[in-house]
Parts: structure tokens; sequence; C-alpha cells
């Protein structure tokens, strides 16, 4: 069964109509709509139940079965099940997580609200804005506003390289000639019950405004691009225990967390890049949990040592298949020519280069780890030198 809060399956890709989904698991550029259609088809084929507008509003444990309460139009209704994949995704930090002062006028938006209101509903949410952040969906949204009608002053980055992918930088700013500003943030917002002017500050290597530094530009919105979170109130509720650096569930190579039958996904685990990832993890999530079974397990560790940011997954089921674990990476500074070294007990077991590397592009690859003699007090750690 698939429980959906909306009235349509999809998720966040009914509101992404550029291209570029699919490329990896279809071997063409589809649209959002286009690549979640797929999926659904797929699903409707395989007689999957779904209910939809429906809300989970707390999930238990006990004696080895989980009860997940929902609401929906029918009412309030309980369900049991062995196992449950968590595919919730994330949600985008607001303003005030990012300690943005000033009044509360209308006219500030996340980069996913704005992209809803125009691709969705036909609104034109703002005709001179500046766009704080420069993740992928601020990127998209300013190339996506541009082509509106839409004023765009510039694209303001706290960091001083983007954040977001180098191809979405070329295709969205330097095709439209949108400037990017890094190393500068927005520090005010002017207005009463309208927006009408940022005030952008640069910052020093610490990310702190410079004082003397500020400079008021006039827009009628700020729209922010500033990170995602993984979506895991239920998961905590639960007592999963959470990674610091990915803010999504701590997960072994079946994509199982903390707490035995309850699995995890796509940005509910950790933010991706690519759709054609988070398809391909959930595969293998939904594979585990069908395949499920109640028993002793012997998990080794896997630790993140120098230049890495994280490691997905974080732990490796020895009872498990091992000789062909899928593995994410994210180094956590600007790289090249370095490698990825895997070491166990302190000998350097796997290696692969890379010519470029950088922290919002993740790395993949596929290791065999069966081949290592692994146990349960091995130590096992990944390295980037």
């Amino acid at each position: 069964m698939l429980i959906e809060r909306e009235a349509r399956l999809g998720g966040i890709l009914k509101q992404c109509i550029h291209d570029g989904f699919g490329v990896l698991r279809f071997g063409e550029k589809l649209s959002g709509p286009e690549y979640a259609e797929r999926y659904m088809d797929m699903f409707e084929c395989a007689g999957i139940e779904k209910m939809t507008l429906t809300f989970v509003t707390s999930i238990t444990k006990e004696k080895g079965i989980f009860k997940i309460s929902t609401v929906s139009r029918s009412g309030v209704e309980d369900i049991q099940s062995k196992t449950i994949i968590l595919a919730t995704g994330c949600r985008e930090r607001t303003a005030k997580q990012v300690f943005i002062h000033g009044t509360r006028p209308s006219g500030v938006f996340t980069a996913g609200t704005a992209q809803a209101l125009t691709n969705i509903y036909g609104q034109l949410p703002t005709k001179r804005c500046v766009i704080l952040g420069s993740g992928d969906i601020g990127l998209i949204m300013a190339r996506r506003l541009t082509l509106e009608g839409a004023t765009v002053v510039g694209v303001y980055e706290a960091k001083a390289t983007p954040s977001g992918l180098t191809r979405n930088v070329h295709q969205c700013l330097n095709d439209y000639h949108i400037p990017l500003h890094v190393s500068h943030t927005v520090t005010k917002v002017c207005g009463d019950s309208r927006l009408t002017g940022v005030e952008i500050s640069k910052v020093d290597e610490n990310m702190t405004p410079i004082k003397g530094s500020e400079e008021k530009i006039e827009c009628d919105a700020l729209i922010l691009s500033v990170g995602l979170i993984p979506e895991n109130e239920l998961a905590e509720s639960l007592g999963v225990k959470l990674n610091g650096r990915t803010k999504g569930p701590l997960c072994d190579n079946l994509y199982m967390t903390s707490v035995d039958g309850l699995f995890s996904c796509g940005n509910a685990l950790h933010v991706n890049d690519l759709v054609d990832y988070v398809s391909e993890n959930a595969s293998d999530a939904g594979r585990a949990a069908a395949n499920f079974v109640k028993k002793e397990r012997e998990r080794v560790k896997l630790s993140v040592g120098e230049n890495l940011m994280y490691v997905v997954p974080q732990a490796l089921d020895l009872t498990s298949e091992l000789s062909a674990v899928l593995v994410y990476f994210r180094s956590n500074d600007v790289l090249n020519g370095k490698k990825l070294c895997v070491s166990v007990d302190g000998k350097t077991v796997f290696e692969k280069k890379y010519a470029f590397l950088r922290p919002p592009e993740m790395e993949r690859l596929v290791i065999d780890f069966s081949k290592f003699n692994l146990n349960k007090n091995s130590s096992v750690e990944f390295s980037i030198g």
C-alpha cells in the first residue's frame, strides 16, 4: 500500500516541468511530470493499493508490528504492517532558518513555492526579484521567471562557490545573463504589507556579514533557495537515529534504519542531485523491505575520514549480499585529482581517482565488499586523499 498526502501521485516532480530527468534510468531526457508518469504507469500495472489525500498522524511499533494512524476524507483509520518505507522527501529551509531580519511582508517565497505558483497554478509571483542561495531549484527558477518575463536582479550566495550543479549554473544563469554574486547574503527585508526591497551584504570566510558593505536593492519578491532538510518527524517519533551530516536516518546497505523493519529512501534519507538516483535507491529499499525477515544482524560501521562530507550507507549488514554495494558520497570541499580510498583495519582495499569533486555534486559507485573478509569488529573507513 502507498499512502500519499496529496491528491495526485508524483511528489515534487509534478511541478518540475524542465527536462533532464530519466537520462540514467530511461536513457532519455524527460520532464518531471513525464518521469513521474512512467512510474505511475508501472505502479498501476502492479495493482498496488493507494490512499491519496491521506495524512499519517503517527506510527507506533509493538511486538514487531507497525501501527500507522491515518486521517483522510473517509475518517480515521489504523493500518498494520510488518515493514514501512519512508519516502517522505524533504522540505525547504525558510527565511527564519537563515536569520534574515526585518519586517514580515508578503513576497518572501521559497523556491519550491515560487515554482508551484508558476508551473502548477499559472501565477507569476514576481516582476522583479532577488534570489538568495544558488541551490538547483533557485537556479532553475531564475531561468523560469526570466522566461516568464520577470526580472531577476541577481542570485546571491553566501558561500564562495555555487551550491548547485555546474551545468545548472551555465544553463540557467550564464545562458540568460543572470548575475551570480558569491560571498553575499540578504541581511534584511524591507516593506510593510508587501516587500519593497532587500539589504544585501558581503560576507567573510566565516559567512559573517561585513559591516559597511550593505547595499539596498529594490524588488517585489525574495526567493529563497537556501537548502533542503529531509522530512523525518515520523522517523524520529519511532526513535530512529539520524545522521548529523545528511539530516536523514542512519541506514545500512539495505536502506534499513536503526529500527528493524523501517526503511528509508530518496530525499528522506539524504538530499539527492538526480531523481534517477532517488529511483535507484528506492528500488533497492523496496526489494529489501519485501524480503525482510526478522533476525539477528551483524553490522559493521562505515566511517568518514579526511575530505568527506558523508557516505551513504553508514553501515553494512554482514548477513546480506555484499558483492555489489551501492555507495553515495560528497566531498566537503572543491578537490581536483584526488582519490577516494576505502580502508579495512587500516589497510587500503579500494581506490578510485576523480578528476574533479565538488560538494554540490554527489558521486556514486558500486563496491564489492564480499572480498574483504569483513566481520563485526572490522574498521571500514572512507577518505579522500
